[in-house]
Order: C-alpha cells, then sequence, then structure tokens
C-alpha cells in the first residue's frame, strides 16, 4: 500500500490539492465523494443528460435520485442558463462535467451553486490538464474526480482517483475506506497486469477497432477484468464495489505522472492539427472561446449524419473512431427508466448522441494518424 499512497500524494501534488484518493475504478471515486458528503435519501444531484451510466450509479447507491440537465452544443457541457430552474430544495450537489476536455463555464456554475447553497463537484475523467482562466480543472469544486480507464487521458487499465483541499471531506473518505473498502482479488489485479501488457504491445490507433470488439468477447466471458459488468446497469451497487487502487495501478500512474507534459502536450498539437486540416476542409472545428479555456482534449468531436455507417467502415478501415456517447446515459445498452431519464427531456443530448464521433489524441496517434483519420472521416456528412 506504500506504492498506493505514494501514487496518491504525487497526483495530488501534480493537482496543487491537499489530498488525493486512489480507487480501483473512477466512479469509486466518485461514491466515496458523494458518501463523504452525507449524500443520501432524499437528495438530488445535477448532472449534465450526456453522460456515462457509470456516472448516474453511485448516484443512485447512494440512494440520491439524479436531475438531468442538458448540454450546450458547442462544447457538449452542462447549458449552464438551465441549470437554476434544476434546483429544488432537495439539490445537494452540482456535478460539473468538462466533457471531451471542454472546462465547463465554472465561474456561471459556482455562482448559481453559491445563490442556492448547492455543494459543486467536478468530473475531470475527460478533462486531466484543461483549464478555465488559467487554472486547472479539478480546483474550483469541493471535490473532484478522475479516471485513468483505457481510453482516458492516460490509462492504468482501471483506476480512479479524488482530489480534495477539504480536510473535512479527507477525513470522511479516509473514514470510508478504513472501515468499507476492499481489495481486489489477486486474480483481478493479474488478470490487470496482464491486460496492461498487451495493450502497451499491441494496442494502435489501426488495431483498436478489433481490439474493442474482442476484448468486449472476452469481458462477457468473464477472461479480462472489463471497465463495466453486466450489473452495472441496473442502479444496484455490487458487493465488492468500494475497491481499493491495486500496487499494479498505482506503479503505471506514476509512470505514467513522471511524463504527463508530453501526453498533454501531444494533445494540444494533434487537436490543432485536426482543427486546421477540418477547416482546410470546410468543417466545423472546436466550439470553446480560447480566451477563456484551454482544453486538453481526450478525443476530438465531431458531428456527422451517418454515425451507425462511419463507425462500421472505420473498423474495417483500422481507423479509431469512438462512439461515446451514445445516448445520454452511455451505453447504448443502458435501460434508462430505471436512471430516471426519459426521452426528450435533454434535446440537445439526444442530437449529439446520435451525430457525435470523437477522433485520437492520445500519444500513440501521430501526424500521420491525424491526417488517415481526417481522409476518412470527411467522407461523410458533417451534420450542422
Amino acid at each position: 500500500m506504500n506504492r498506493v499512497r505514494d501514487y496518491e500524494q504525487t497526483f495530488a501534488r501534480w493537482m496543487g490539492a491537499s489530498h488525493g484518493f486512489a480507487f480501483w475504478k473512477g466512479r469509486v471515486a466518485l461514491y466515496a465523494i458523494l458518501r463523504g458528503l452525507g449524500v443520501g435519501p432524499g437528495d438530488e444531484v445535477i448532472l449534465p443528460g450526456y453522460t456515462c451510466v457509470m456516472d448516474v450509479n453511485p448516484i443512485k447507491y447512494v440512494g440520491a435520485d439524479p436531475v438531468y440537465v442538458d448540454i450546450e452544443p458547442a462544447t457538449f457541457n452542462m447549458n449552464v442558463s438551465l441549470l437554476a430552474e434544476k434546483i429544488t430544495p432537495r439539490t445537494k450537489i452540482i456535478i460539473a462535467q468538462h466533457t471531451y476536455g471542454y472546462p465547463c463555464e465554472m465561474d456561471a456554475i459556482l455562482k448559481v451553486a453559491a445563490d442556492h447553497g448547492v455543494t459543486v463537484i467536478e468530473d475531470c475523467c475527460l478533462a486531466l490538464g484543461s483549464k478555465y482562466k488559467g487554472r486547472m480543472v479539478g480546483t474550483f469544486g469541493k471535490a473532484a474526480y478522475f479516471s485513468s480507464q483505457w481510453n482516458k487521458p492516460y490509462t492504468t487499465g482501471l483506476g480512479g482517483m479524488v482530489t480534495t483541499d477539504n480536510p473535512n471531506l479527507a477525513e470522511r473518505i479516509e473514514d470510508l475506506r478504513r472501515r468499507h473498502m476492499c481489495r481486489p482479488r489477486a486474480k483481478e489485479v493479474f488478470m490487470l497486469r496482464a491486460q496492461l501488457m498487451v495493450y502497451r504491445s499491441l494496442i494502435y490507433p489501426r488495431t483498436t477497432a478489433l481490439a474493442q470488439q474482442f476484448f468486449r468477447y472476452l469481458t462477457r466471458k468473464g477472461l479480462v477484468v472489463g471497465s463495466s459488468s453486466t450489473c452495472e446497469f441496473q442502479p444496484h451497487i455490487p458487493d465488492d464495489f468500494f475497491k481499493a487502487a491495486s500496487g499494479v495501478q498505482a506503479r503505471s500512474g506514476l509512470r505514467q505522472l513522471s511524463r504527463i507534459e508530453g501526453n498533454l502536450a501531444h494533445r494540444r498539437r494533434m487537436a490543432a492539427l485536426y482543427d486546421r486540416l477540418l477547416t482546410e476542409r470546410g468543417w466545423p472545428t472546436r466550439g470553446h472561446d480560447p480566451q477563456v479555456a484551454d482544453p486538453v482534449m481526450v478525443r476530438y468531436p465531431v458531428r456527422i449524419t451517418e454515425k451507425d455507417r462511419a463507425l462500421s467502415e472505420a473498423a474495417q478501415a483500422g481507423v479509431e473512431l469512438g462512439s461515446w456517447f451514445e445516448c445520454p446515459l452511455h451505453p447504448i445498452e443502458t435501460p434508462l427508466a430505471p436512471y430516471g431519464y426519459q426521452q426528450g427531456i435533454c434535446p440537445e443530448a439526444e442530437k449529439a448522441s446520435r451525430e457525435v464521433v470523437n477522433l485520437p489524441l492520445h500519444p500513440r496517434a501521430g501526424e500521420k494518424t491525424v491526417r488517415r483519420t481526417v481522409d476518412f472521416i470527411t467522407k461523410f456528412t458533417v451534420a450542422r
């Protein structure tokens, strides 16, 4: 556990935070924050209606109710002009999700929250290193949580982290860990270590699509440690959900943090190249104000009218094309009713789900990959 503690402290220092807590998955990190803040039955938690169901599960696990806010179409973040009307006397938390790496309008969110006495926490799972008005996202709310799952800004296979400067919250999370957290099984750790070795050796942009299909097959067979299990598509907490990070994840995380600045710089360069190449072809590019936001994108989102066909042809062409978010509560298999989502309540999010695919920006996607990806995606019709 000393290695895990070293990882927690190194991550917290890099973020400029007083406390860091590592977990088996990012969703466990959110659960720890909610429990630490005393969120429970009868409370409401506001979040964008363009998210992953694994972000909604922890809300349900503590007995609270999710409340969805539609998104702003350019950045895919919560439309802050709709936020105040969603607040009720039961509202306890607003989750500011920095989608794809775009920073939320934190000044506006914090003002609404302060006006109504509501706590803000930040979902930085897709936004490591992004800045809002020169300040790192993850440093605005009472706490922030991060993910280092396979397709996040850096990967430890699976993994989550909490950062906070609030000593009372940190003490409560530490107490929760001491009293309730379980350890990953030896088999899980062994499988995760093997998967990381395969990932480092074999997963490149041309192989990603086929590898993902094979990985999902192995997950269903229980032969690998998957990001999500079947039971997590229902709002009932699994017995071993509140799980600690392993030494394998900590070692990988420390290695990734030692080269994080190069990773972030690469993402900025490749995103700028997408901007230039797409502009040359008359396609719209990123929708942020560069005077306010400095995003480090986890993926580069574009809108097309033939999403399903593009995904099918990308796999055959060896092009790495992401499909999230496939529905307002990604992935497409999510049963929406148990999570309190009704079709039509977030029309912009539903439109984005039908249109948006995302393009690779990770360190293995260099200039040749970006150019080949642009050549491929611009064969389709841009959605306006």
